[in-house]
């Protein structure tokens, strides 16, 4: 069974605004992200840091370790075929 969560966030509206454009220009010219919306834009971000996190060799990582969001630990090293805790 599939479980999804919902959660609200709080987006600065110049950002918001420049997510928009950036999704106005993918429906425009194409992209590889094939998304429709600002919301769909987010969640393929978030699933992109997500995937960084447990996949230290993924082209993800390097998004992650630009932004200073890898762990100094070696847990955070490890790769992890699913998504959470691994205990």
């Amino acid at each position: 069974m599939e479980m999804k969560s919902e959660y609200t966030i709080d987006v600065d509206p110049d950002v918001f605004r420049e997510l928009q454009y950036m999704v106005e220009l993918f429906k425009k010219h194409g992209s590889l992200c094939p998304v429709q919306n600002v919301s769909g834009l987010i969640a393929y971000i978030l699933a992109s840091i997500a995937d960084g996190s447990r996949r230290p060799g993924a082209w993800e990582r390097q998004l992650l370790t630009i932004l200073g969001l890898v762990a100094h630990c070696p847990e955070h090293h490890t790769y992890r075929g699913h998504y959470g805790s691994p205990d």
